[in-house]
C-alpha cells in the first residue's frame, strides 16, 4: 500500500515532465500540524513528498515540494481533516530551501532493509 501512496502522490507532479517521479526515498517520521507525516524524497534530487502517516487525522492527504525555476512550490491533495491539514499547510510555508534539503538528506540517510 505504501508503494501505492508515493505513486498516486508523484502522478500531478508529472503531468507535463519527461519520465515520472520517483518518490520513494526514505521515509523519515516528521509532525506537522500536530500530526505524524511520511516524509520521502524523489529522483529529480530537489522533490520532497509528505505522506498522512497511517491512522493520521490527515489521512488520506499528501503534501509536494517541487523545485520551480529557484523557487519551491507547494501543491497538497487529499480528504483528511481540513483543521489538520490547514495547521500542517501552515507549518509548511514556513519551511525553507535550507530545510527541505535537511529533510532529503535524512530520507537519503534512512537504511533499506
Amino acid at each position: 500500500m505504501k508503494r501505492w501512496l508515493l505513486t498516486l502522490a508523484a502522478m500531478p507532479l508529472v503531468a507535463n515532465a519527461g519520465p515520472p517521479l520517483q518518490c520513494d526515498v526514505g521515509p523519515v517520521m516528521k509532525v506537522f500540524g500536530s500530526a505524524p507525516w511520511l516524509v520521502y524524497s524523489c529522483n529529480d534530487a530537489s522533490s520532497v513528498v509528505l505522506v498522512a502517516a497511517p491512522g493520521s487525522p490527515a489521512m488520506p492527504f499528501y503534501f509536494a515540494f517541487t523545485l520551480e525555476g529557484t523557487a519551491y512550490r507547494l501543491r497538497g491533495e487529499g480528504t483528511g481533516s481540513k483543521a489538520v491539514t490547514d495547521a500542517a499547510l501552515k507549518e509548511l510555508q514556513n519551511l525553507s530551501a535550507a530545510d527541505l534539503q535537511s529533510l532529503r538528506r535524512e530520507t537519503i540517510a534512512v537504511k533499506k532493509p
